[in-house]
């Protein structure tokens, strides 16, 4: 079966449509990727996590880690042993 023939008026007002499908969906990328790398944003929206984020960060950081664990396994232990 053969192809439907258009005229040149449909391919024309065919092309002209796309071409504006295009441009909508070009903005509406734009926007997106726009709302998507707005880091100050992304702050703002998240910031309770983010600060528990950057607490925990410095307690390990800190040494918070290594101090607990001296605490509970380190020295305290080794100097009631000796005394």
């Amino acid at each position: 079966m053969p192809p439907p023939t258009r005229s040149p008026e449909e391919i024309r007002a065919s092309i002209e449509h796309n071409r504006q499908e295009l441009g909508t969906s070009l903005v509406r990328l734009r926007d997106e990727v726009t709302q998507l790398t707005d880091w100050r944003g992304q702050v703002r929206r998240n910031r309770e996590q983010l600060t528990i984020a950057a607490a925990t960060a410095g307690f390990v950081l800190a040494g918070g880690i290594g101090a607990a664990g001296g605490l509970l396994f380190g020295r305290g232990r080794r100097r009631r042993r000796r005394g």
